[in-house]
């Protein structure tokens, strides 16, 4: 599985994409022979549907495939992935049918056609090899196929195999392919640094909990990256049903995410300084394990009191995201798989996200458009930030009533941030059922529409 465009020298099939708007003219500038295997065939140019037509010789000489109709392709991500997913084995080159400003998208979509977790079993993802269309940056566009293919690897793995030591080996590995460096605090070590409520997160699992901080870049604008790295999360001593527990391996992608797009924005070079910041732990049950109802010192200082043990994500990134600010950076980013309340409001095909800065929040709708990474603008709403002080602390972790669950945990992880231009991504990092080139499970939910928006946020 190497999600790359088919060499140009390599045969190819000429490919005709076609609309069904456009199918009757196409069929009048054809030869009639070629009119009539296609009414034969029963081929309407829906969507996703292919013929290959033979030659004289009973040798394939080009193919079609349906574009399907406008509302039909709106409700698809990538829908020239279809049409991948349904033609044979081999290469073929697009002669037309394909916009000019969805043409890198959809090869994408084909690209991303390509994948499949394939650690554990054996899987049939699409065959089909495209010759990168003239006009596009295939180069861009593998790099953005492989950083997602990287994104669903690290969430497909289960917890057994994916751990707090495999994510930081992953991190490890990606700094030393691109020249990072990869530092990591462990242990005991998080609480001789002034790290304590990411200690307390995951001090009761097997594997120690740790920071895991990777540095790329010398110059240019000051981006952080911080991902959450809880990589299973039992909800603690407020255990979580099992049919709660059955996708909590996923409940690292937002480190998932964060190191996806930082191999991108590493691999196109892009001229700013670089630093990720991954609290990695695992939310386990053992007689050390933090309790509701203790009070938590923060490494900023403020205390929290924890009302329910399965809402650790803020706080594991509330000490990560305090050390973000202390580099004085020009934009701070966290994502994370925080809340369900967060699904209950956008489901799982948008990436809500929160900013201060509606520049920036408008940059980043408009790229999420354009890379086909949809995300949705919701509010830092300010008159609910009682509803995250208890009283007894200066901080809630999980504020009861139920009201305003994304809100009230944004809100709380801007409480560590300060002064820095900061936005927050509240993901859910999975595809419930196979969509064109969206496989069954993990997924990347904002790098592209974020890689697509620095140079105007960060004015690279």
């Amino acid at each position: 599985m190497t999600l790359s465009f088919a060499s140009p020298s390599d045969p190819s099939l000429p490919l005709y994409v076609i609309a069904q708007s456009d199918l009757d003219d196409w069929l009048e500038g054809q030869p009639e022979l070629v009119a009539k295997w296609l009414k034969a065939s029963g081929f309407t140019a829906a969507l996703g549907q292919v013929a290959l037509l033979p030659g004289s010789d009973g040798v394939p000489e080009f193919a079609v495939a349906g574009y399907g109709k406008p509302a039909g392709r709106a409700r698809k991500r990538f829908p020239l992935a279809s049409v991948a997913e349904a033609l044979p084995d081999g290469a073929y080159h697009i002669v037309s049918g394909i916009p000019d400003e969805v043409l890198a998208t959809e090869c994408l979509g084909w690209l991303l056609a390509g994948y499949a977790f394939d650690r554990y079993a054996k899987q049939s993802p699409a065959k089909a090899r495209l010759v990168a269309p003239e006009g596009i940056d295939a180069a861009r566009v593998e790099v953005l196929a492989r950083a997602e293919a990287l994104t669903r690897d690290l969430v497909n793995t289960p917890a057994a195999d994916m751990g707090p030591d495999q994510l930081q080996a992953a991190a490890e590995a990606l700094a030393q392919e691109f020249g990072a460096t990869c530092n990591v605090i462990k242990g005991q070590a998080l609480l001789d640094q002034n790290f304590p409520m990411i200690h307390a997160v995951g001090r009761a699992a097997a594997q120690e909990p740790r920071l895991i901080e990777l540095n790329w870049g010398g110059s240019g604008p000051k981006l952080t990256l911080v991902g959450k790295g809880v990589c299973f999360d039992t909800g603690g001593l407020n255990l979580k049903p099992g049919n709660s527990m059955a996708l909590m391996k996923k409940d690292m992608g937002g480190s998932a995410n964060v190191l996806g797009l930082a191999q991108m924005i590493m691999a196109l070079k892009l001229p700013l300084q670089l630093r990720v910041l991954i609290p990695a732990v695992e939310n386990s049950v053992a007689g050390n394990a933090f309790r509701p109802g203790d009070i938590l010192t923060s490494r900023k200082g403020l205390t929290v009191e924890i009302n329910n043990t399965d809402a650790e994500g803020r706080l594991v990134l509330a000490d990560a995201l305090t050390r973000a600010d202390e580099g004085d950076p020009d934009l701070v980013i966290s994502m994370a798989t925080l809340t369900g309340a967060a699904r209950v409001a956008v489901g799982p095909d948008l990436a809500p996200f929160y900013t201060d800065d509606d520049n920036a929040a408008d940059a980043l709708a408009q790229a999420g458009r354009q890379a086909a990474d949809p995300v949705w603008r919701l509010p830092f709403h300010e008159p609910y930030e009682a509803m995250i002080e208890p009283g007894i602390a200066d901080l809630d972790n999980a504020p009861s009533g139920g009201f305003a669950g994304s809100i009230t945990a944004a809100l709380f992880l801007r409480r560590f941030v300060g002064d820095s231009r900061y936005m927050h991504f509240d993901i859910y990092s999975w595809q419930p059922s196979k969509a064109p080139g969206r496989s069954k499970g993990g997924l990347g939910q904002g790098p592209r529409a974020l890689l697509t928006a620095l140079p105007e946020i960060l004015g690279l």
